[in-house]
């Protein structure tokens, strides 16, 4: 946790994506929209994949369905878990291919705040250390940032995304106590920032400092953000090497 205008630092900066870099429309909109009516066809014309058969057999134990079930069957439970907006691996797994060839092939490109860009190459300029913690595939985070608003962003984390698959939950501590020892750091050197409180409170416990981010306009743009500094910008956060 930090202090309004208390310099933070440390030694990595790791950032959430959706409602902190950007709009929470470009995943629940634009990326969910794109990403919907492919799953069946992906599933059908990738039979050999091993990472899709994971994925599918994943499915298929969660929701109780047959060995026998259909592509529709899958799909319907998909289609089930996008509207509720749970964040189930196998499905983040899908999603994350789909995206990964969208952002390939141009048909995707993914729009940052405009405070974004600017500031993660400062802060790498710097000397800090960046990395990625987000619902979605470390694949799929990774072509996100393949094709952004302001140009391909990969080199700027140094490959570290992390995912409820690699890390675990988003709100629960265990996930970032993981992340910690990933990226070899201690707690006290690794700042949090999202837009999510309980998120916060989850990397608060293990140890990391955090930062929350009250963007207008988003859906926690007004949420309470107890003991956590929240700001509106990335900028408004002096974060500096060391710790």
């Amino acid at each position: 946790m930090t202090k309004p205008g208390e310099q933070i630092a440390v030694e990595w900066v790791v950032l959430d994506i959706e409602g902190t870099l950007t709009a929470t429309s470009q995943v629940h909109v634009v990326l969910y929209d794109y990403a919907r009516p492919r799953l069946g066809p992906w599933i059908d014309e990738h039979p050999d994949d091993p990472v899709v058969i994971g994925a599918v057999e994943d499915i298929r134990a969660r929701a109780e369905l047959a060995e026998t079930a259909s592509t529709d069957e899958i799909v319907s439970v998909l289609h089930g878990w996008m509207d509720a907006d749970e964040k189930v691996p196998p499905l983040k797994t899908l999603q994350g291919l789909i995206w990964e060839h969208g952002y390939a092939v141009g048909d995707l490109t993914t729009t940052l705040f405009s405070d974004v860009a600017p500031t993660l190459r400062s802060w790498r300029e710097a000397g800090l250390r960046l990395a990625v913690f987000s619902s979605g595939s470390a694949a799929g985070q990774v072509a996100s940032f393949s094709r952004t608003t302001d140009g391909d962003l990969t080199g700027l984390f140094e490959g570290r995304h992390f995912d409820t698959t690699n890390a675990g939950p988003k709100r629960e501590e265990p996930s970032y106590r993981a992340i910690a020892e990933a990226l070899g750091a201690e707690p006290g050197r690794i700042v949090f920032f999202s837009d999510v409180p309980a998120e916060l409170d989850a990397a608060a416990a293990a140890g990391w400092r955090t930062v929350g981010l009250a963007r207008p306009g988003e859906p926690f743009a007004d949420a309470d953000f107890g003991p956590h500094r929240a700001v509106k910008e990335l900028p408004e956060v002096e974060v500096v090497p060391g710790g």
